[in-house]
């Protein structure tokens, strides 16, 4: 099985006016994420985000669920933290996932030439490169991030009627995640 590792971007990611912005990094994503990641055997989860004092946050709350009373009152959210790794750049995660990393990306729009999940999963028991999930933060990847990919994978669709579809990206990192790696 190939490499997986999955990396939350904060930058560039769209605005709800498909603007270029810079989301805030989030508690919760970081340990839920981190949880998720580890459950399902990624090899890394990477927080991206170009801003020191964004990265100085991440890290103090990595420090507290490996070292702080966070680590001393749950202990078994340790190991999903020490997966962490907080990077400036998308460039930063996929160098150090390993040489030949493949970018696949996510994003809630349908595109035709999205791949299916099963036919990622297949690709995962393949021969081949390590390969990155991208998940955007805000209103979804910049296009100069999906543009860089090897592949977008089919967007987790809501059955509503009414048409809605706006999913954590929480959520949708852990219903990814089961998708591509969880038993069948």
């Amino acid at each position: 099985m190939r490499s997986v590792s999955a990396v939350l971007i904060h930058h560039p990611i769209l605005d709800r006016d498909r603007a270029v912005v810079t989301g805030a990094i989030t508690n919760l994503d970081l340990h839920d994420i981190s949880r998720s990641a580890h459950t399902y055997g990624l090899t890394a989860f990477y927080v991206a985000h170009p801003i020191a004092a964004q990265r100085e946050l991440a890290l103090r709350v990595q420090e507290h669920w490996i070292h702080g009373s966070g680590a001393r009152r749950i202990p078994d959210r340790v190991p999903p933290m020490r997966g962490l790794r907080v990077v400036t750049s998308l460039d930063d995660a996929l160098l150090d996932s390993g040489e030949g990393t493949e970018l696949w990306v996510t994003s809630a729009q349908a595109t035709a030439e999205a791949l299916g999940f099963e036919a990622a999963r297949a690709s995962l028991h393949a021969e081949g490169p390590p390969i990155l999930l991208a998940f955007g933060t805000g209103w979804g990847l910049a296009d100069e991030v999906m543009q860089r990919a090897k592949y977008r994978l089919a967007p987790i669709l809501s059955p509503r009627s009414d048409g809605y579809n706006h999913l954590s990206v929480r959520a949708a990192a852990a219903i990814t995640f089961d998708r591509l790696l969880g038993h069948r």
